[in-house]
């Protein structure tokens, strides 16, 4: 079985994949001037009318799609399979993070970790720890999923250490999102590696060399501006009374942490498994089974109700009343990412991201460049990193047959620099991350947009780099 073929069920639970085979309803310069109106439109709507993100949304998605010649009887048909996909993927594990988050604050555990984090880290360091922490954890996990887990820590350490979230919060995401464009076993690397004919352990080892330097440029070293232009405080909407004293029975601090880091274990089982072909054996399967996304948060979760609920004393009627609680929260939040999806949903399907792709790998200029401007443009055109990469490394395979197996893992990996690239109205990722942290759409591009742009350039300058001495 290919890398391609035990990934795609995977990822399909995140974003559909786009039908590269489909002709574009439009010509391109039709295509492109009606991506640019309706990502144009949202942005008015939301910050000068103050529209709700979601009607913006899916009024800037029927813009789109009239425009781009998909019959007003289809304007919202790409639309509403986009949404449903991405409530049906995130949203299920924004659902269960959040569970897993107020049994976290609730309970104290998250207080536990915090307190251990502080004492044991000087407040100048904490960017740096928090770095760290993501870029362990975010190895097996999915963005989103590492997002979820991560954002009530992130909120905790802002508020104790009376530090702007954006300071504390901004190397987490960085870490996240270098993992994921560069380093496998998250998807668009071992679908870009599947397509391109790259070497695994190779793609690994050079992929963990640049993302290294790009989470320290991308995270600790630029989140210190951007808490001055963005000095916002932990939000308590998702905390909700988390940071109270707790005067009832606080769970130490090893199950605390295995709250957090059994779904990283169990993903990380299920890499192994695959890794080393032994997912035919019926232990195997149950292994991969667990280590899935959907399964290893729910397990996460219904552990997270055990060890910091029902074991710390409270009753079946408290433990299913906290569960309630945490979806409150996040109904906003799901929406706004479904949202999200459904535009990107309708500029995949518009045709936008095959034609400037296209264009960009036909222009003569370096590979490992080329590799990586395809993808910059998918990713702007579509709001998808996963589209982005698949699309991308489809376009570049037949250019690839003469590089040496060193600079094939290099085209992998200038693919998925390029696939973070700007996220903005487009990107469900956008909103998570906006509405998690409570900002505004300006400060969201001052943040989050211009660290993925940060984590993609300084991801490419590691590429080459490392094409010139390798």
């Amino acid at each position: 079985m290919s890398l391609l073929s035990s990934i795609l069920p995977a990822v399909a639970t995140i974003v559909p994949l786009a039908d590269s085979s489909t002709a574009p309803a439009a010509d391109t310069v039709q295509l492109i001037i009606a991506a640019i109106v309706s990502i144009l439109l949202i942005v008015v709507l939301i910050i000068w009318v103050k529209m709700h993100p979601f009607f913006a949304l899916m009024l800037g998605s029927a813009v789109m799609a009239v425009a781009a010649n998909m019959g007003f009887e289809n304007s919202f048909t790409s639309f509403s399979t986009g949404l449903g996909a991405t409530v049906g993927g995130v949203g299920v594990l924004i659902v269960l993070g959040a569970v897993i988050g107020r049994f976290l604050t609730e309970s104290g555990g998250a207080d536990e970790i915090v307190d251990t984090i502080l004492a044991k880290t000087p407040a100048k360091r904490l960017p740096w720890a928090m770095a760290f922490a993501a870029f362990i954890i975010g190895i097996p996990l999915f963005f989103e999923v590492g997002v979820v887990l991560l954002i009530p820590i992130v909120m905790l350490v802002a508020k104790r250490a009376k530090l702007p979230v954006i300071l504390v919060g901004i190397p987490a995401l960085a870490g996240l999102s270098a993992l994921h464009g560069l380093v496998p076993p998250h998807p668009g690397p071992l679908i870009a590696i599947d397509a391109l004919g790259a070497n695994l352990g190779l793609t690994l080892a050079l992929g963990l060399l640049v993302a290294i330097p790009t989470v320290i440029v991308a995270g600790p070293i630029i989140a210190k501006p951007m808490a001055r232009w963005v000095p916002i405080h932990a939000s308590d909407k998702l905390l909700g009374p988390a940071d109270r004293a707790h005067t009832g029975r606080r769970p130490s601090f090893g199950i605390a942490l295995s709250v957090v880091l059994m779904p990283v274990v169990l993903m990380l089982i299920m890499t192994t498994v695959k890794a080393l072909a032994l997912n035919t054996s019926p232990v195997g399967q149950v292994l991969v089974f667990i280590g899935t996304p959907l399964q290893a948060l729910l397990i996460t979760s219904l552990y997270a109700m055990w060890v910091l609920g029902l074991g710390l004393g409270r009753s079946t009627a408290e433990v299913a009343s906290e569960t309630g609680a945490s979806f409150a929260p996040i109904a906003s939040i799901l929406l706004i990412v479904g949202a999200g999806g459904g535009f990107k949903q309708t500029l995949v399907d518009s045709g936008v991201g095959q034609v400037i792709g296209s264009g960009i790998a036909g222009s003569g200029m370096p590979l490992l460049l080329a590799g990586w401007l395809v993808a910059v443009a998918i990713r702007i055109a579509t709001g998808s990193a996963t589209v982005a990469t698949i699309t991308a490394a489809g376009i570049m395979a037949p250019l690839v047959g003469e590089l040496s197996d060193t600079h094939v893992a290099l085209m992998v990996l200038a693919i998925g620099a390029g696939s973070v690239f700007l996220s903005h109205v487009n990107d469900a990722g956008f909103w998570l991350v906006k509405e998690y942290f409570g900002m505004t759409v300006t400060q969201t591009f001052k943040t989050w947009s211009l660290m993925e742009c940060a984590v993609s350039v300084v991801g490419l300058a590691g590429v080459l780099l490392l094409g010139l001495v390798v």
